[in-house]
């Protein structure tokens, strides 16, 4: 029976070994060396160790499993972090594609360097860098070049296969280093932009110009956004609608940006020293008339529509303050597109609120389903998208993206824009960290074992250390100076910074071992912010060395 389960090639025999080689290396991952643990990136490390000993899977079963995980793992990260991707892009994104590019140019600067003083050549110095940077994507454009320029493209495949693995550890090795010697504890504290966050705050009214305006009137004529869930007049509490005229010394519950609190101050005349953002404020406790509710949008047909869409003011009598989407917390302006999955928080009077629940939905039992069926759909759409051949000029070879960037890009898309075509991408944060992890326990797997059967013979070759050395440096000393610099600018916390390294390096396994180490989305956000144009940068920068310098 043990032969038939680990000797004999079979679908089951090929599920055991995966499974056996995950499972011991996510437990081994746990294991915690003078504070420092590699987490699921020892798979990788187990799964060679498994090829060496002698453990072989079929061939064709290795390199389904291996695909399947990198796109399940890839597209779940883009579905993932593609709700707040393009409001990242467009706050941060440019500052960290710039810092992508830098670490891509001092590698590449050092990789020519190095080709000046040790007998490697362009080519192989190319295969080297390839798998120092895990780019897979690279390697093959490499390849094709020189096929081109007639060529042999053998010595690039095999410097690649060398140096990959410790271009996995290298990544990992670097932030380390960095945490362990010049990250302070202010380093991990998310900077989060200040336009994504909500203020609740009581203002009285005082301001001449405000007093017989109906709060309709005054949104339209003040410069920035904001809801006033509740008015308190003479010992009476109101849920105002947009005709509802303010008069002088009314109390004000307003949400507004955190950015926005002087302005609002200065409109109103007046702002009650209350704290209303503390945690754990009984929002029912505070008026007998009024009550707050937060309720899960879940029906179908409202995803994707405007909140002024819904018109749960004029039809309900109530009130949207705020919309919770994740972990952030949004203005309920009226331009506000809703989400499947949505909390949206509701006030108003108790029999009101009760039928604008009804008319949301808030079936909190069918949000514990991910719709799978959108989550395999959207898969095939990132490999159709991978495929796609794009032509640059001056490029002798078409690129693309590949197994690795359609998927990532497919989910951001789905991700941030599903609501507005109808399409529903919810998944559960629990359910979406699952999927990720599989993903990428599978492919790590499946990457170490076909690694492992020729890695250590190709070690003790003649030049096997030098170009194990050589593959090192070109992952740790770049990821090092420019994390450094990074890191010492003070303008990104360090799980966005781990996270920009990740993502330039193309590194999803060096990505998982920081998500499990760094609490927050930040490394995600900023990964899959960089990779797509960093990706193609080095597809493009490995064409171009065979091109010019061969």
């Amino acid at each position: 029976m043990i032969e038939e389960l680990l000797i004999n090639q079979s679908p089951v025999q090929a599920i055991v070994v995966i499974a056996a080689v995950c499972a011991l290396g996510l437990a081994m991952g746990k294991i915690k060396v003078f504070g420092i643990s590699l987490g699921i990136a020892f798979v990788f490390f187990v799964g060679i160790l498994a090829g060496h000993v002698g453990l072989r899977v079929n061939t064709d079963m290795l390199n389904w499993a291996e695909t399947f995980g990198l796109v399940l793992f890839v597209y779940a990260l883009g579905l993932h972090v593609g709700p707040n991707f393009f409001g990242s892009l467009k706050h941060e994104g440019l500052p960290m594609n710039i810092w992508g590019f830098a670490l891509i140019v001092v590698g590449t600067v050092l990789a020519m360097v190095l080709t000046l003083f040790l007998p490697v050549s362009i080519p192989d110095m190319v295969g080297l860098l390839c798998g120092a940077t895990t780019n897979t994507p690279a390697l093959g454009a490499a390849q094709q070049a020189l096929k081109q320029l007639g060529e042999p493209a053998e010595s690039l495949a095999l410097g690649t296969a060398v140096t990959y693995p410790l271009g996995v550890l290298g990544v990992i090795l670097s932030i380390l280093f960095m945490r362990k010697l010049f990250v302070k504890p202010r380093d991990l504290e998310v900077h989060v932009n200040d336009d994504a966050q909500t203020y609740v705050g009581q203002y009285v009214v005082k301001n001449p110009a405000v007093v017989g305006k109906t709060v309709g009137e005054l949104s339209n004529i003040a410069h920035f956004r904001f809801v006033i869930s509740r008015v308190w007049r003479d010992d009476k509490v109101i849920v105002p609608g947009t005709s509802t005229p303010l008069v002088k010394d009314d109390s004000l519950m307003v949400i507004s940006q955190k950015e926005d609190v002087d302005a609002t101050r200065v409109l109103f005349g007046e702002q009650v020293k209350t704290d209303w953002n503390r945690e754990k404020i009984d929002w029912n406790g505070i008026d007998a008339e009024v009550v707050s509710r937060v309720i899960v949008l879940t029906r179908v047909v409202l995803n994707g529509r405007r909140l002024s869409s819904l018109h749960l003011r004029d039809s309900y009598g109530v009130n949207v303050s705020r919309v919770i989407r994740g972990d952030v917390k949004l203005l309920a302006t009226p331009d506000l597109i809703l989400r499947y999955g949505d909390r949206l928080t509701v006030v108003g009077h108790k029999e009101d609120v009760d039928h604008a629940e009804a008319f949301i939905g808030n079936a909190v039992k069918t949000l514990k389903e991910p719709n799978l069926g959108s989550i395999f759909f959207g898969m095939i759409l990132g490999l159709i998208l991978g495929a796609v051949s794009l032509s640059i000029p001056g490029m002798s070879a078409p690129v693309h993206l590949g197994i690795a960037g359609g998927p990532v890009i497919m989910g951001i898309l789905v991700g941030a824009l599903g609501p507005r075509l109808r399409f529903i991408s919810y998944t559960t944060r629990s359910a979406s960290l699952m999927l990720r992890k599989m993903g990428l326990s599978l492919y790590l797997a499946c990457l170490g074992l076909a690694a492992g059967g020729k890695f250590f013979d190709t070690v003790v070759r003649p030049e096997g250390l030098m170009w194990i050395g050589i593959g090192f440096v070109l992952t740790v000393v770049p990821t090092v100076i420019v994390g450094l610099v990074m890191l010492r600018t003070r303008k990104m916390d360090f799980g966005t910074i781990c996270g920009i390294l990740c993502g330039s390096m193309a590194n999803p396994m060096a990505l998982g071992y920081v998500n499990e180490t760094i609490e927050g989305d930040t490394p995600s956000i900023s990964y899959a912010t960089v990779y797509p144009v960093d990706m193609f940068l080095r597809v493009i920068i490995a064409q171009a060395i065979i091109m010019c310098f061969v």
